[in-house]
């Protein structure tokens, strides 16, 4: 039987959910200087919004080191964080499947009052955490299904787990900064109109939107500087496995949008956008 369980009741998966929430995604993303002021005080205060989705197995049963992981992007300074151990270490009987990670803020529900995309839903949560606000609304940051549990129903297991856990708890408004899989296909158009694309069946072009629009969310506002990613050329280069030979705005591999580099400045600028979906 699956189960989703916080972060912290199982330090033995720690290794292995650090590697699964971060091998899929581009280097990029994990180089946003606007989140580490807050994450080690956002692993603090929201420690009970870490999760992950265990399934009970054979007591004979091996986990495969081999397992990867792909889902929505994760933060490598908001990941579940240091472990000991690694997955031969995982105990007989309890498997990975899925992890999540989230914040608690206060928001009016109006498209005005959102926060500017990922990068401010951290910051604003941890604030208002030390101002004393109370919270009235969850926010899914990332979540991550393991490759071989793919195409399962597993992430809107997840995602549905996490977002009654919320309610139940009186964070009545469950949102979420989704990263849209497909844009890295159209990194030339804006979100706000890819936003906008849809099949003919009425649901959303993108894969990932799909899944949530599925699960009852609906689509809020565009979120076009969600992260904002600033390094040096020779860092971008490094990101990427690009050259940047000149002065310009390149496409970038797994890029939602372009890359703009200035060789005077020693400076390459990406910004990041989002979709900002509504669950309760």
């Amino acid at each position: 039987m699956d189960q989703l369980i916080r972060v912290a009741e199982a330090p033995e998966l720690h290794t292995e959910a650090g590697r699964v929430f971060r091998e899929d995604w581009p280097e990029f993303i994990f180089h946003d200087e606007g989140v580490p002021p807050y994450a080690d005080r956002r692993a603090e205060y929201f420690a009970d919004w870490e999760f992950y989705l265990v399934a009970q197995e054979q007591e004979d049963a091996e986990p495969d080191p081999a397992d990867g992981w792909a889902g929505t992007p994760g933060d490598a300074d908001a990941t579940v964080g240091p472990g000991t151990r690694g997955p031969d270490d995982v105990p007989a009987g309890r498997r990975l499947i899925a992890g999540c990670w989230g914040v608690a803020l206060a928001w009016d529900g109006t498209v005005a009052d959102l926060p500017g995309g990922y990068t401010d839903s951290l910051a604003r949560a941890v604030t208002q955490y030390e101002r004393g606000v109370v919270p009235n609304t969850f926010v899914l940051m990332a979540a991550a299904v393991r490759t071989d549990e793919q195409a399962k129903g597993r992430a809107g297991q997840l995602i549905t787990a996490v977002r009654d856990r919320a309610v139940a708890a009186g964070l009545t408004q469950v949102i979420a900064p989704v990263r849209p899989t497909l844009k890295s296909r159209y990194p030339l158009t804006d979100i706000a109109t890819f936003m906008t694309w849809i099949r003919a069946d009425g649901l959303p072009l993108d894969p990932w939107l799909r899944t949530h629009v599925r699960l009852g969310a609906t689509l809020l506002a565009p979120a076009p500087t969600s992260q904002t990613m600033t390094g040096t050329v020779a860092d971008w280069e490094s990101w990427t496995g690009m050259p940047f030979p000149s002065t310009g705005t390149y496409v970038i591999p797994d890029g939602l949008s372009v890359l703009h580099i200035n060789h005077d400045r020693n400076t390459g600028d990406y910004q990041e956008p989002n979709i900002w979906v509504r669950h309760a």
